[in-house]
């Protein structure tokens, strides 16, 4: 039997009312969180946006969400993951701070702002999986312990998996920051010498000062590089080089994470994606994150895979092209869905159900 995944068109033009409109819509028609019982605890897991980022679901539609879990009787908060790299996301305080500063307050959203704090050992669980890289995955604990989980992704384009959507919300985004760097660790760039012209953009983009120039080329210290991949988006002449092997490794261990997150909490877990404000790189992205496809809509599951594979054919149908391998042309973020499917984390085979 084929997963339900529902969809509701968004248009550009659409008012933030319309659009909030629809949002309660398909909430209720998809009964993607029928699940919610009175005096559950529900994380709503988002992403608050790094600074200079604005490809972030907005608050006001979280408030949405969070209203209909209100209405069954649970108790909802929004939450994220500190991040593996220097930001403003980097620790729990300056997050925190950072998510008032995009509108996630109280006043706004009607709920509170979780950021578990990573360093602390009580916030962290390792759980143990049959992955094929993960065994053991390092999580903060609120995502595993909470009554209920809702994860509200924004869908959109990654230079390490090709697109971002539900799987890499919980996957790297329940991860603890030793979590995330076992998903990234196979990652460190090398540099073709002949091609650098010694700018030097890498070194100012390295969130962990892991570059930097001698004899006026790039020179990286892979004891200290976390992955992340930024050095490679801002070198004019491409010197920087990842091998994208590791790079599929990415998704495959990211999945697994998901699994971690998921193989307790199947029937009290739901997944909603926000397919607008298409970019091309993750709302981690503070810089230039040019759009790459027109807005498409809402859509809900309650199988994640589905859920993914159905914001992935839509946004390519709206661009008459694969525009996330157009964007990154060495990623095919497929293989994450592939992979999710093996592990039985849900269907790539689904019933679209358009609401209008």
């Amino acid at each position: 039997m084929r997963s339900k995944v529902y969809f509701i068109p968004v248009a550009g033009n659409d008012t933030l009312k319309f659009i909030n409109e629809k949002l309660k819509k398909l909430l209720d028609k998809s009964g993607v969180i029928d699940f919610v019982a009175k005096k559950d605890r529900c994380i709503v897991k988002t992403h608050f946006g790094e600074a200079g980022n604005t490809g972030f679901i907005i608050p006001e539609h979280l408030r949405v969400v969070c209203d209909a879990i209100r209405l069954k009787g649970g108790e909802a908060f929004l939450s994220d993951a500190n991040t593996l790299y220097r930001g403003r996301r980097l620790n729990s305080k300056d997050h925190l701070k950072l998510a008032y500063e995009h509108g996630f307050r109280k006043e706004i959203t009607g709920t509170e702002v979780i950021i578990p704090d990573d360093t602390k050992k009580e916030n962290v669980i390792a759980v143990k999986i049959e992955g094929g890289s993960i065994k053991e995955a390092k999580l903060c604990r609120i995502y595993i312990d909470s009554d209920a989980f809702i994860a509200v992704s924004h869908f959109k384009g990654h230079i390490l998996t090709g697109f971002g959507g539900v799987l890499k919300n919980i996957g790297m985004g329940c991860a603890s920051r030793e979590g995330k760097l076992a998903q990234h660790c196979d990652l460190a760039p090398v540099v073709h010498l002949q091609q650098c012209i010694g700018c030097g953009k890498c070194v100012e983009i390295c969130p962990v000062k892991a570059v930097h120039l001698k004899n006026k080329k790039s020179v990286i210290d892979k004891t200290k590089c976390i992955g992340c991949a930024n050095c490679l988006a801002v070198c004019p002449t491409m010197a920087m080089f990842i091998d994208f092997g590791a790079g599929y490794k990415v998704q495959e261990k990211m999945v697994e994470y998901s699994l971690a997150v998921l193989q307790g909490n199947k029937d009290k877990i739901g997944f909603i994606n926000f397919a607008v404000k298409i970019n091309k790189e993750c709302d981690c992205w503070g810089g230039e994150n040019p759009p790459i496809a027109p807005d498409v809509g809402i859509l809900a599951s309650l199988d994640p895979v589905s859920l993914d594979k159905a914001s992935f054919d839509l946004v390519n149908k709206a661009c008459a092209t694969d525009i996330f391998k157009k964007s990154h042309p060495d990623q095919d973020g497929l293989k994450q869905l592939k992979y999710a499917e093996e592990l039985g984390l849900g269907s790539l085979d689904y019933e679209l159900i358009e609401l209008r």
